[in-house]
């Protein structure tokens, strides 16, 4: 029979994976290669649909055209025992974890809000999980989830070779690249983890990459680059300088010197040249980020945080970013000195300038001329998304006039 594969946003969830789910449903988080809506269509061999926000439900669809559907939390990442937990859910029936938490649904019918534990019969599941409910469980897991997803799409797979004779590896039978990678002239090393390079992307001249590393389709690492463990850059993104347990999520530009650290980068970013980040406390304590759920500052229970951007924010040069930045959507932040831990979507300014509401058309212009430079179409769908956020957040705070 056949069946729709739904990836829901759980809200109590998605709230704290702010500012990266005002522009996405959860399931399109990237961690390790693959987001975590690609690892289901892996595993389950079918291409999944969404059951999240109104606003972003034209760009991210739910298909309700099955005799059944099948409601995977969006959050939550795949495991064999997960895949046969919820192929066998009855219809009726939903998979629980220990501590309550709602995991997967099977329904006959289409259902128009995300499911609620109390509404189904509940199975059980004892199995480990990892289940991405903070932005920074993204980074802690990214390393984990890197091997999870290289082990199985490159199953029965072969890696194409590396023929530069001045490139140097380290354990090259953890190192798989795909048609049209190309490495010049680089060491990697993948002793601790393995290092994947998706099609068509490069790793150039003088670059040192240490795995666990993925570098997603037709992205550049630039010349003299140094790649730490447990970072991902998604497709279409061009980096350098060094960036060590991070994620860029997609269409990402960091090319120039500079240091991020234990970060996550949203999709149509700039980090100017020389941009850098704090990661860690010189005390050694807990770092703190501003959370969207409680508008206020919540302890991570991390030693290691740095710098979470919303999508289409840019970064001017010399940036300086402290340890637990939270920085929204479309954001143009540039100027001296430390910038503010929490800096709501569109504003524009800096710290030692102050900041005011980014006017909205100047915000789309800049947004619709990154789509242009990478060949994308910025279209109403987009613009839709993009006001539905200004509209919702510049009603949280006030601004001085729009710049």
């Amino acid at each position: 029979m056949t069946t729709n594969l739904i990836l829901f946003d759980d809200p109590a969830i998605r709230v704290h994976l702010l500012p990266f789910t005002f522009t996405r449903p959860v399931a399109e988080l990237r961690v390790g290669i693959l987001t975590i809506a690609e690892k289901w269509a892996t595993w389950l061999q079918t291409k999944p649909s969404y059951l999240t926000q109104p606003y972003l439900q034209t760009k991210f669809p739910h298909q309700t055209n099955a005799p059944e559907h099948l409601y995977i939390n969006g959050s939550l990442c795949p495991t064999a025992a997960l895949v046969e937990a919820v192929q066998t859910l009855a219809v009726g029936e939903s998979l629980v974890a220990p501590d309550g938490q709602l995991l997967a649904v099977r329904s006959r019918e289409p259902l128009r809000q995300p499911p609620q534990t109390d509404a189904w019969v509940a199975r059980p599941f004892a199995e480990p999980i990892t289940l991405i409910s903070r932005i920074w469980h993204m980074l802690a897991e990214n390393g984990a989830q890197i091997r999870v997803d290289l082990a199985k799409i490159t199953e029965g797979r072969t890696s194409q070779p590396i023929t530069d004779p001045f490139t140097h590896c380290y354990a090259p039978e953890n190192i798989f690249l795909e048609p049209g990678a190309q490495v010049r002239a680089s060491v990697l090393n993948a002793e601790n983890g393995p290092i994947y390079l998706g099609k068509n992307a490069v790793v150039s001249e003088g670059s040192v990459v240490i795995g666990p590393f993925a570098l997603g389709e037709d992205s550049t690492v630039q010349w003299g680059s140094r790649m730490r463990m447990n970072t991902t850059i998604g497709p279409f993104s061009k980096v350098g300088g060094e960036v060590g347990n991070s994620i860029l999520i997609g269409y990402g530009a960091k090319q120039h010197d500079g240091y991020l650290g234990n970060s996550v980068i949203g999709e149509w970013c700039n980090l100017g040249a020389n941009t850098n980040n704090s990661n860690l406390k010189n005390d050694y304590t807990n770092v703190k980020l501003h959370s969207y759920a409680t508008d206020q500052l919540e302890d991570s229970g991390q030693m290691f945080a740095g710098l979470f951007m919303g999508d289409f924010t840019r970064a001017g040069i010399s940036t300086m970013f402290n340890t637990g930045t939270v920085v929204g959507v479309n954001v143009n932040v540039y100027g001296g000195g430390f910038q503010p831990k929490y800096i709501p979507s569109f504003s524009w300014g800096g710290a030692d300038t102050g900041f005011a509401t980014y006017r909205f058309e100047k915000a789309l212009q800049v947004a619709r001329e990154a789509f242009v430079r990478r060949g994308r179409e910025f279209d109403a769908v987009e613009e839709a998304i993009l006001r539905t956020i200004f509209e919702q957040e510049t009603r949280r705070y006030q601004s001085p006039e729009a710049q």
